[in-house]
């Protein structure tokens, strides 16, 4: 059987996922190493309500969401590892191909902090753009709609029947008076991710991507930007080089895993959003949630 371990992006943060985890082995000491490095409790950050929105203690901050996800995700999947399981290989969404980096020894624990530092930094001041989420459409008329629309995009291409548009408010603005969907829901992010409206901050990033030292991974990982298996170093690094720009194909991803069965797809992390993309989207697939440190096996 395939084991396909995989790691959610920004969303499925929720409080208290911290106090589901702190409890396992080098939990307390990676909340401490990461706090001193962002220079604030990212503990107490993922545990306690913000009344005001996107504060700066708030974990909707995309400055604070991303690295205490990463720390859930990476104490969960070293705690299964230690506990004698075993996967096939790797993917993750978004922040989570950080993840998948790191559960595949590409990257340690500390270039991983270090490098959402940056990641998050980088994403949180890029002011320009916005993003919106269609639930229940047709794709042929959304392909057809975005080719006609300058400056937007589909950022993340998520299953057959849920994606997420990138680009300017005018242009998702436009495009929302002329799709025909269940739903259209614009997200509270502070630019348009995963687009060519991201160049700027990308080049940044892409810059400080040059200067880690990339491993070969011990397990094949999925890309975001290239959903094909790989374990080379160096187009593991040129492929998250290019997420920030590029969309998130994880209908692809999930095809690919797909192809092999029997599979079994483990999302680790504090909610089952793309276990539920899973079910929905995939048949005769098996899925389980590792979420806390209650429920460290499958």
């Amino acid at each position: 059987m395939q084991i396909a371990w995989i790691f959610p992006g920004q969303g499925s943060q929720k409080i208290g996922m911290a106090k589901d985890v702190i409890k396992l082995e080098d939990a307390k000491r990676r909340f401490e190493y990461a706090s001193n490095v962002f220079n604030k409790d990212l503990y107490r950050i993922c545990e306690e309500q913000s009344k005001i929105k996107n504060q700066e203690n708030d974990l909707n901050n995309t400055r604070n969401t991303q690295i205490c996800l990463f720390l859930v995700e990476s104490i969960l999947l070293d705690s299964l590892k230690k506990n004698g399981f075993q996967a096939s290989y790797f993917a993750g969404h978004s922040l989570g191909e950080i993840t998948a980096l790191y559960a595949a020894d590409v990257l340690n624990l500390e270039d991983c902090v270090s490098l959402i530092n940056v990641r998050s930094e980088l994403m949180a001041n890029a002011k320009e753009g916005s993003m919106a989420a269609l639930i229940g459409f047709d794709r042929d008329e959304v392909n057809n709609i975005v080719a006609t629309i300058d400056d937007v995009v589909i950022a993340n291409d998520n299953s057959s029947s849920q994606i997420v548009l990138s680009g300017t408010e005018s242009a998702l603005e436009n495009i929302s008076n002329l799709i025909q969907c269940k739903r259209f829901i614009k997200l509270n992010v502070s630019g348009a991710f995963h687009s060519h409206l991201m160049e700027e901050p990308s080049l940044k990033f892409v810059k400080y991507l040059q200067q880690l030292n990339f491993n070969n991974a011990s397990l094949p990982v999925i890309s975001n930007s290239n959903p094909t298996f790989s374990t080379d170093a160096g187009e593991l690094k040129k492929r998250l080089e290019k997420q920030m720009c590029n969309g998130v194909r994880w209908r692809e991803t999930m095809d690919l895993m797909n192809i092999d069965k029997p599979l079994h797809i483990v999302e680790i992390g504090p909610s089952n959003v793309l276990g539920g993309i899973a079910k929905r989207y995939l048949k005769d697939v098996k899925i389980s949630q590792v979420s806390d440190s209650d429920n460290l096996s499958y």
